[in-house]
């Protein structure tokens, strides 16, 4: 196996009885073909040797930011510099929270801000840490910086519990490292996220509570899994996911301009957005005074970015919509599947708190032309998106 070959990993260990997998997961990466450099935490040595994983790796083990040895003693720019992956493996709770909080009070979190590496984070910890709210929130926000989750597993663990929070196996993780055929390779995927803002005068707006959480977990799994994206984004505060292409834009009619100088060539047109419906007739230059009596907006239609798309010349393969209902879910998705001439439509229900505006998680009823429905259960934004695309990429296979 040498699918590795050129590729430089570093391995970060941290504390965990899981540290133990490191010395078979470097061997392994050696067998691949990568050069293999190792950084431990202070912790990780608790549980391996620097001498076992130096052994292996045929490399010396840092384990300090303070190595007079390293380019001008700046041991975590050197390495960050060397690096073409980044593999972390066993991660705590305590990286993940120190990695999301931006946290560098050692070399292995010191130089994970500084690589422009691809970062793998392999989780192992007790299936409770795994589900703590503080630990999701962590994890949540690493994806959405571009972050790679390797794992974890469901089984048994050490300390006798059973529940997802298991390393991956060495071999599954070297070759996820190994970049095996990527479903989406070759596909183009143009997503709109988040909500529009319809300006009334220089101070208000009329907009909605969509947070773009949804929109950008889809556009970081197509990434992920090999697509082209192109990410139409209105006015949210998410960073952008590694590998995606962004286009910011502020009202409906910006977002349709957009969508519509990006159409050529698209396999997948995915309308996440909380496009608004109306807006303004007139937008005043100045702020509107308050006075005494009742204030009436004149509103107008909103052009309609999904069904122009659907019925335009330049109409994708697969056309994908989103309904947010209130009410009568099924009814409202299907006409609008029909309607709107879609492939898929994602309905989803945001009058549950649990998977409405804001929220982290969602839970979606995927309708699909030809009377289909699938199901996909409450989980994070990120597994909800996975599935997603997993029927998108099943219509390519048909």
């Amino acid at each position: 196996m040498t699918a590795l070959i050129g590729e430089r990993v570093l391995l970060g260990v941290t504390g965990g009885i899981a540290a133990y997998k490191s010395a078979d997961l470097t061997r392994r990466l050696k067998q691949a073909g990568a050069e293999v450099r190792v950084v431990m935490s202070h912790s990780a040595e608790q549980f391996i040797t620097p001498t076992t994983l130096q052994a292996l790796s045929g490399n010396p083990v840092r384990t300090s930011l303070w190595d007079e040895n390293a380019e001008a003693a700046m041991s975590h720019i050197e390495l960050a510099r060397w690096a073409s992956k980044v593999l972390i493996a066993p991660a705590s709770a305590d990286f993940i929270a120190r990695l999301a909080s931006g946290q560098a009070g050692d070399l292995l979190s010191t130089l994970c801000p500084a690589t422009t590496a691809l970062i793998y984070l392999a989780p192992a910890m007790n299936q409770a840490m795994w589900a703590n709210v503080a630990t999701a929130d962590n994890k949540n926000l690493l994806l959405q910086r571009g972050v790679h989750l390797l794992g974890p597993a469901s089984g048994e663990q050490a300390c006798g519990d059973v529940g997802e929070g298991r390393m991956l196996e060495p071999a599954d993780i070297v070759s996820a490292l190994s970049g095996a055929p990527k479903p989406l390779t070759g596909k183009k995927f143009l997503i709109t996220a988040g909500p529009s803002y319809e300006d009334i005068d220089p101070v208000r707006f009329i907009g909605n509570r969509s947070s773009g959480k949804m929109g950008f977990a889809i556009a970081q799994a197509a990434s992920e899994q090999g697509a082209e994206v192109v990410l139409v984004a209105g006015p949210v505060a998410l960073c952008a996911p590694r590998g995606v292409r962004r286009v910011d834009v502020r009202s409906a009619q910006q977002m349709f301009e957009a969508v519509m100088a990006e159409l050529q060539g698209v396999d997948v047109f995915i309308a996440a957005a909380a496009v608004a419906d109306y807006r303004p007739k007139q937008v005043c230059m100045q702020k509107i005074k308050k006075t005494g009596s009742a204030l009436t907006l004149d509103l107008e239609r909103t052009t309609d970015i999904l069904a122009t798309v659907s019925g335009g010349p330049d109409r994708p393969p697969v056309v994908v919509g989103f309904a947010a209902e209130t009410e009568r879910l099924e009814e409202y998705a299907r006409g609008k599947l029909t309607a709107k001439n879609l492939d898929f439509i994602a309905a989803n229900d945001v009058s549950d708190a649990a998977i409405g505006f804001e929220s982290e998680c969602n839970a979606l009823t995927v309708f699909s032309r030809g009377g289909g429905r699938h199901a996909i259960g409450q989980g994070s934004k990120q597994l909800v998106a996975v599935e997603l695309l997993a029927l998108i990429n099943q219509r390519f296979k048909e």
